[in-house]
């Protein structure tokens, strides 16, 4: 119980002097009692005391000061806490709760990540296994020379995908003209298309490589009758499923491997990239919500081409070098890796305008629109960029066969629709 007190004095509580105030009993700190400035708790309540004497029977008269007015809270202002630094599982997971994403779709990015660090093992140490230099035979579907690493990846990106028991077809850059159905016992509702390794013809250099994925729900009209339909029909209801335009897909990603590896992917409400941290085997949330500058002053093209491209293109290729659309006479830098994957990470960080354009040898250029084209062009709008052909939209076009090749553009907004500009004159 506090005692009564007259005037001012210092009760038995070890840390606060008590003072009678008009009848009142009132308990302050004692630093409160120093300041006289703060608000008072009286009864559970804040009180002021405004200007008010204490009463006394000796000592200086001492007033407590009117208190600073509190200023109401902002409505409505909502703080969300950064997700860099969340590990993959968990953001999956989260996506999931939001209704984003469902479970079987998680437990195939999960998949691919698995993918992903198996090859990024094998990138790290190509020199010293052996896995550098061809792999030998005919190539791939393309026609192009596989490395003993294109080879790798690929068996390792079919086997995490199959075992996922979630996946309905999955098609690879790498595999013939007809793309593998997925054993019965592990059909599952995705299509998942992939090239295992681009950029492979960097590896004995160690120059930054990577994998390129896209993800399409798989339409149910199409998937193979296992007990009716015989070989033929079940490759033709394979290729029906995986021709879809880009639009269509439901997640996308590429996983580079370079002095670090990072797995970059959207499942349609923005784009997030993944450091693998080796310490603790995990990838790790390191850019949030990527967006790709509206503008920049770096295009990345093989110029090696020039004299077989069409005069559009070329006179594109003048202007930026003058300044481009601003026209000041400070020309564009140059950079080309000649990886699709390292080119294109660069462009979606700094912006500018990556291109792989058609010439007179190779008429829609050598990029796949199934797995590099259309999985890029979805990353890319997501970020707030472009994916074109240089005369329409990537996302737009319906695939007439498994390996068809297109121009490709991409890169900030503003970039990609000057060049668009030049070529559509032509």
């Amino acid at each position: 119980e506090i005692p009564r007190v007259t005037g001012v004095q210092t009760c038995a509580l070890p840390i606060c002097p008590c003072h009678r105030v008009f009848g009142l009993t009132v308990v302050a700190s004692a630093m409160s009692l120093a300041t006289a400035t703060a608000p008072v708790a009286l009864g559970g309540a804040r009180a002021t005391l405004r200007g008010r004497r204490l009463a006394h029977t000796g000592g200086s008269d001492k007033v407590i000061q009117k208190a600073p007015a509190v200023k109401p809270r902002r409505r409505g202002t909502v703080t969300t806490a950064s997700a860099v630094g969340t590990n993959l599982t968990t953001w999956l997971l989260r996506q999931e709760m939001e209704h984003k994403i469902d479970g079987e779709l998680a437990v195939v990015l999960s998949s691919v990540s698995i993918a992903c660090k198996r090859i990024s093992s094998l990138v790290q140490k190509a020199g010293i296994s052996g896995m550098t230099g061809l792999a030998g035979g005919a190539g791939n579907a393309s026609g192009e020379d596989q490395k003993k690493l294109d080879v790798v990846s690929n068996e390792i990106f079919c086997e995490v995908l199959r075992i996922s028991g979630r996946t309905g077809v999955i098609a690879s850059a790498e595999e013939e003209d007809v793309p593998v159905a997925v054993e019965e016992t592990y059909n599952g509702n995705y299509v998942v298309v992939f090239d295992p390794l681009d950029g492979s013809s960097n590896i004995d250099a160690a120059v930054s490589t990577g994998s390129i994925f896209g993800i399409y729900q798989s339409d149910q009209s199409c998937v193979p009758d296992w007990g009716a339909d015989d070989e033929g029909v079940v490759q033709e209801k394979c290729i029906t499923n995986v021709c879809q335009p880009g639009d269509n897909l439901l997640a996308a990603g590429y996983c580079m491997y370079s002095s670090s590896t990072i797995l970059t992917l959207t499942v349609g409400h923005g784009v997030y990239s993944f450091t693998l941290d080796p310490s603790i085997g995990e990838f790790v949330m390191s850019h949030e919500d990527v967006k790709i500058p509206a503008t920049g002053k770096i295009y990345s093209f093989n110029e090696g081409n020039f004299v077989n491209w069409e005069p559009g293109l070329k006179e594109y290729m003048d202007a930026i070098k003058k300044g481009g659309k601003a026209n000041d006479g400070k020309p564009y830098s140059a950079r080309y890796i000649g990886s699709l994957v390292g080119d294109f990470h660069r462009t979606m960080l700094y912006g500018g305008i990556y291109g792989y354009p058609g010439d007179d040898v190779n008429k829609n250029g050598k990029l796949r629109l199934l797995y590099e084209c259309a999985p890029m062009s979805f990353i890319a709008e997501q970020a707030g960029g472009m994916g074109s052909t240089g005369r329409g939209r990537v996302l737009d076009i319906q695939p007439d066969e498994v390996h068809q090749r297109v121009p490709f553009y991409t890169g900030s907004r503003e970039e990609v629709q000057y060049l668009e500009s030049f070529l559509r004159e032509n």
